[in-house]
């Protein structure tokens, strides 16, 4: 009889790789980690105990949305993106997730049209009690549509985008009412859901643009890896 017990081995690791992720994600998007912050992979293992194998990977994932560089001989530290390379970053997506709607148009079921729903009642929920998952939520909105697609590559790069776009926000961000995302969410699911072309395409590259123009110049000092992850660890399960 086969011996497998080690279909659990990937599981568990692969678990952990996740949560490390989430926990490093999020800490970088609350600037908790700062842009130009380091990573060190042995001080990110001792504080979440876990290998440096396991955030190894996690690194990779956060190097391939953009939101940390890794730089040869140099080690890992949280993006520093400009705010030239935020517009850029905008721009395209403006132009993917108009792609998004396109595909989207007279496709959805009643079920896609209820899953879309409830993540923003999630949405609504999160901005009275945590101005963090909100935000994380809010990004997480135009990833599910981008799923709804079943177009891969668009996923992949709408994705990488929107964590992009995500820690544009936390640096040059102004400051803005959760209600407006909750709102215009709403409003796109309404025209995608009456198959409504104009006006959905309308409402994307309106809610891209008012994403863009949220941007103000701030300091972002270069910092040493802080010992401040002890909180997102905690809600991971670390």
């Amino acid at each position: 009889m086969a011996f497998n017990s080690s279909d659990k081995k990937p599981k568990t690791a692969v678990s952990k790789s996740d949560a490390v992720y989430r926990t490093l994600k999020r800490a970088i998007l609350d600037q908790t980690l700062a842009a130009g912050t380091k990573l060190p992979e042995d001080s990110i293992g001792d504080r979440l105990g876990v290998s440096r194998t396991i955030v190894r990977q996690a690194l990779a994932r956060l190097n391939g949305e953009g939101l940390i560089e890794q730089r040869p001989h140099k080690g890992a530290c949280v993006a520093q993106p400009s705010l030239e390379d935020g517009r850029n970053i905008l721009a395209v997506r403006s132009v993917l997730e108009a792609m998004v709607v396109e595909t989207l148009i007279g496709r959805l079921t009643p079920q896609q049209i209820r899953r879309l729903e409830a993540h923003v009642d999630a949405e609504d929920n999160a901005r009275v009690n945590n101005a963090s998952t909100s935000i994380q939520l809010s990004g997480e909105f135009h990833v599910l549509l981008a799923t709804l697609t079943e177009n891969d590559v668009l996923l992949r790069y709408v994705t990488e985008l929107v964590s992009r776009s995500s820690l544009i926000l936390s640096l040059y961000g102004r400051p803005h009412s959760p209600d407006c995302a909750v709102s215009e969410h709403r409003e796109l699911i309404a025209a995608l859901a009456r198959a409504d072309r104009d006006k959905a395409r309308s409402l994307m590259t309106d809610h891209i643009e008012a994403i863009t123009t949220r941007a103000l110049l701030k300091a972002t000092p270069e910092k040493d890896f802080p010992d401040l992850l002890t909180a997102y660890a905690r809600e991971e399960g670390l």
